[in-house]
């Protein structure tokens, strides 16, 4: 394996095999788009605005195919289709809850699958997309936590699923009208599968196209990032994304949010306070969220909740509480309505918005912390995997 495959918490994720032929043009920067056009015969003096004409063609409408693209010449449009394609992760089936939820199972490069979830709400529209195949934290209380972590995403891999979902949703503009307020897909939030912060140069450079204001454009706003606390990359994340921030919290003591969220043993509860403190984005109008899973007899006492407001003091944040999703096996259950209200008026009367997330596709298994494909689930071993990669 090379040496230079990504570092994540404990373990080494496989490289991605590079497929030989033409350049996937979805996610690349505009400058990375640059070099490859004029690596492939685009004048260098012509090439920004080439990649400009050609941004607005895939991310502001929607375009894959280069001979739609009706500003460029036939002659170039040639060339580029010899050299290039646009390709994003293929759906391999969609799933739609009572509620309106809707789950995407998507094949990537290696014929690996993640989870994709939409949800529809008043107002809003809400993506949950994965980073990682699988995940390395394994957090107890999480299904996706329980399947190994076979490999980061691409940046092509992660906006892919933004652009798959807008497929579905029918919401691409018509060609030469500008995207307008009230979509369909209004908010993206990196809750998925995998930890976004141990594949933070491939998230960062989806999350640029995302906001980018000639293409998709989102408001940086618009986009939450969750990490369970790598404390390192916590201020990168607002320098170099800018979005909001979100954090696995889920406990108030370090012996039982060493159970829950074992990264805690690298990034104690102190640790990670201190870089929340420090975050560059932090103030009244951006406010951290602090996500915290309602489990009964676990973390959800009254003494729980006064702790949770001592440790936050002074840091401008809400409290969102989640009723914990059951699946097969979880060692642990949902808190009581009764508890969680309790728990959540203590917060209240603190001065902290706590609000009680409505569980969401819950008949699909696309809640919060289900998300986990039943082939990768099935790998066997890191060797199996290497060999599907092609190493």
């Amino acid at each position: 394996m090379s040496a230079n495959a990504p570092i994540t918490q404990d373990v080494m994720t496989i490289p991605r095999k590079l497929p030989d032929g033409p350049i996937n043009l979805i996610g690349l920067t505009r400058d990375a788009m640059r070099d490859a056009l004029i690596a492939h015969g685009t004048p260098e003096k012509q090439a920004k605005m080439r990649v400009g004409q050609i941004w607005q063609w895939i991310y502001q409408w929607g375009m894959r195919d280069f001979a739609e693209m009706t500003n460029l010449s036939k002659a170039y449009r040639g060339q580029l289709a010899e050299a290039f394609v646009i390709e994003i992760p293929e759906v391999v089936s969609k799933q739609v809850s009572t509620d309106g939820t809707r789950k995407y199972l998507v094949r990537i490069a290696g014929g690996h699958e993640v989870e994709v979830v939409y949800i529809p709400e008043d107002g809003r529209g809400t993506l949950c997309i994965s980073s990682q195949v699988g995940c390395t934290l394994t957090c107890s209380f999480c299904h996706t936590g329980t399947q190994k972590l076979v490999r980061n995403l691409t940046a092509g891999e992660i906006i892919g699923q933004v652009m798959m979902a807008r497929d579905d949703l029918g919401e691409w503009p018509e060609v030469g009208a500008p995207n307008v307020e009230g979509r369909l897909l209004s908010n993206i939030v990196l809750m998925g599968m995998g930890e976004p912060l141990y594949n933070f140069e491939n998230v960062r450079d989806a999350m640029k196209i995302a906001m980018d204001p000639e293409g998709i454009q989102l408001s940086r706003r618009r986009i939450t990032l969750s990490t369970s606390g790598v404390v390192p990359e916590i201020a990168r994340t607002a320098e170099e994304i800018g979005c909001l921030l979100a954090v696995s919290f889920h406990a108030t003591t370090d012996e039982v949010r060493n159970g829950l969220v074992p990264i805690n043993k690298r990034w104690n509860i102190a640790e990670l306070l201190d870089a929340l403190r420090a975050y560059p984005k932090v103030s009244n109008s951006e406010r951290i969220t602090f996500e915290y899973v309602m489990l009964k007899d676990v973390n959800d006492s009254d003494e729980d909740a006064r702790r949770l407001i001592e440790l936050i003091k002074g840091i401008p944040a809400k409290i969102n509480l989640i009723p914990f999703n059951e699946w097969p096996g979880a060692p642990y259950t949902r808190s009581s309505n009764n508890r969680i209200h309790a728990f959540a008026d203590i917060i209240h009367e603190a001065g902290y918005a706590s609000p009680i997330r409505k569980p969401r596709g819950e008949d699909i298994m696309a809640a919060c912390g289900q998300l986990k494909s039943a082939t990768e689930r099935a790998r066997k071993s890191r060797a199996q995997i290497a060999s599907e990669a092609g190493l």
